[in-house]
Parts: C-alpha cells; sequence; structure tokens
C-alpha cells in the first residue's frame, strides 16, 4: 500500500511536473507572441515605404517593375515566417513529449516496484499468476516504447520534410528573382 509520504511526493513530483510543462508552453507562446510582433512591425514598416514607393511611380512600367521588384522579398519573408513558426511549434511540442516519455517512464517504474512489493506478500500459489501479470505489463512497456520510437521517427521525417521544402522554396524564389 502506499503510504501517506508516498502520495504526497508523487503529488509534489506531478505539481514540479505541470509547473514545468506550464513555463515551457509560456515560453513557446512567448516566442510566438515575438515573432509576431517582429514580423508586424517589419510589415508596417515596409507598408509604408512601399506606398511612397507606388506613390512616386511616374508610369505603368515603372509601376510594374516596382511590383515585381517587392514581390520577391515577401515571397522570402513568408518562407522564413513559417520556417521559424515551424520551428517554434516543434520545440515546444518536443518538450512536451520529453516530459511524457520521462513522466511514463517514471509511472512504469513506479508501478513495477508497487507490484514487486504485492507480488512479494502475494499468497502461495499465486506465482504463475505474477508471471502474466508481469509478462503483460512487459509487453506493454515494450509496444508504448515502439510507439513513442515510431512517434519519434514520424516527427523527425516531417520536420526533415518541412526543411527541405523550405530550403526548395528559397532555391526558387531565389531563381525566380534572377530570371527578373
Amino acid at each position: 500500500m502506499l503510504t501517506a509520504e508516498q502520495i504526497l511526493a508523487a503529488q509534489k513530483a506531478n505539481l514540479e511536473t505541470l509547473y514545468g510543462l506550464t513555463q515551457k508552453a509560456f515560453e513557446g507562446v512567448e516566442r510566438l507572441v515575438d515573432l509576431n510582433l517582429q514580423a508586424t512591425r517589419a510589415t508596417v514598416n515596409e507598408a509604408a515605404s512601399n506606398a511612397q514607393a507606388l506613390l512616386s511611380t511616374k508610369d505603368a512600367q515603372e509601376l510594374l517593375d516596382l511590383q515585381a521588384r517587392l514581390m520577391q522579398p515577401l515571397a522570402e519573408k513568408v518562407s522564413a515566417y513559417s520556417r521559424q513558426l515551424f520551428e517554434i511549434a516543434s520545440d515546444t511540442s518536443a518538450e512536451f513529449a520529453k516530459a511524457a516519455e520521462d513522466q511514463s517512464a517514471e509511472a512504469q517504474q513506479k508501478f513495477m516496484a508497487l507490484f514487486d512489493n504485492a507480488a512479494r506478500n502475494a499468497p502461495a500459489g499465486s506465482e504463475s499468476l505474477i508471471t502474466a501479470v508481469r509478462s503483460a505489463v512487459n509487453a506493454a512497456s515494450g509496444a508504448m516504447d515502439q510507439v513513442q520510437k515510431a512517434v519519434k521517427q514520424a516527427t523527425e521525417m516531417a520536420q526533415a520534410n518541412v526543411h527541405t521544402l523550405a530550403h526548395q522554396m528559397d532555391t526558387g524564389v531565389k531563381q525566380s528573382a534572377k530570371k527578373r
């Protein structure tokens, strides 16, 4: 059975984990707000500058040339913003996934300690039941480990694909800018 001290220690550990995850969530939101403020500030400044440039055009050809020049940096900025946004989400998600893995491992260790304690105090003749339960717990633990590994690999693959796509997009934008 659990003692009052064990329950109190578990509650304290859970509160510390919750506090840590809350801090990580706030850090992610803070980074997102900073990114959006920077993007908004840059957009407002560029809009004012672009408006001045548009007002100073003298003919349609100059207007078309200006429009073409303004579009290339916009595509690059959208690409950079998307990469930074993905990085923030990815980092925050990774922190939560690590905490979940840690909690899962710790919970499994505690369960096995309780189970072992109960098994030592089990009545005679229950060895086969204890062996079956231990085997089921080990199988479930192995399955959970495999799921966690698969999720981690899928996340890493998605991150690699996003980075590749962003690089290709940047390259495409730069190449189209050179053609003009």
